[in-house]
């Protein structure tokens, strides 16, 4: 009878390693709909970069594991990450506050050289010729998303929280905000792709223009997990050996800077 008990365990023990070894191997992946990087299909399939990047990571590590896409608004997405029921998200920008609730990944795969600029409605009498004249407008912002510190910190302006691009658009072409808030290298496939129409608005004059930085960011028990380390690990020896230039390519991204990935071979600091 010890003997069966002490064979009973042994069994329990072994199914209850196994079940774990296949929990830790399934990596929860946020796909919010921000077309042209991520996108969800009619019927909720997500499909973009940042599930290229890690299929292309498990395939070539030598450690299987299976990720499981979770489409969700981006604010959602967001907030899912920051409480760890997903493990990790694509094209975040870096920020002191979403520092403190999850991790980003070095170096980061979306690279910009483009601004941040408004649009308004085309017929409108709304002009927008320097970061004041953003004072007493209704501007719709895409709800959790960052975009340039002076903008994302001022709390005198009017900023209308939305879930999705569509949403925001929609909203300026029928009057009930004044403007939105978009990168404008990317504006204009977004909007083709969500089938708005571009026509109808107008681009305002004032541009915030700095390098716009998309991560890979995790779940932080996710970050501090074997399989997130190992990872980390592997978006660095892909950014090391070009492979990440070739994987952002197909979406018109251009190849990571070197200071990026070797900081010490900078010569200057930025």
């Amino acid at each position: 009878m010890k003997f069966i008990n002490v064979l009973i365990q042994s069994l329990l023990a072994l199914t209850f390693s196994a079940y774990s070894f296949a929990v830790d191997k399934i990596v929860h992946v946020a796909v919010d709909h921000a077309p042209p990087y991520s996108r969800l299909s009619e019927n909720n399939h997500p499909q973009g970069l940042i599930l290229d990047i890690l299929k292309y990571a498990e395939l070539t590590s030598g450690k299987k594991y299976k990720i499981k896409a979770v489409p969700c608004p981006f604010s959602r997405c967001v907030r899912l990450l920051s409480k760890g029921k997903v493990d990790v998200m694509g094209g975040l920008i870096k920020t002191p506050e979403r520092e403190k609730i999850m991790s980003f990944v070095e170096p980061p795969y979306m690279v910009l050289s483009s601004s941040f600029v408004f649009y308004g409605r085309q017929n409108s009498d709304i002009e927008v010729n320097r970061y004041e004249d953003l004072q007493g407008k209704r501007i719709a912002v895409m709800r959790g998303g960052a975009f340039f510190p002076q903008f994302d910190k001022d709390k005198s302006l009017n900023k209308v929280a939305v879930p999705s691009e569509r949403v925001a658009v929609d909203l300026v072409l029928r009057g009930r905000v004044d403007l939105v808030i978009a990168v404008e290298d990317t504006a204009d496939i977004a909007m083709d792709v969500l089938d708005q129409p571009m026509h109808k608005l107008k681009k305002m004059q004032y541009r915030h223009t700095q390098p716009i930085y998309g991560y890979m960011a995790m779940s932080e028990s996710f970050a501090n997990s074997g399989l997130g380390d190992h990872i980390s690990q592997q978006m660095q020896t892909m950014a090391k050996n070009k492979t990440l230039d070739k994987l952002v390519a197909p979406y018109h991204l251009p190849k990571i800077p070197a200071q990026l990935i070797n900081p010490s071979s900078s010569l200057s600091p930025h």
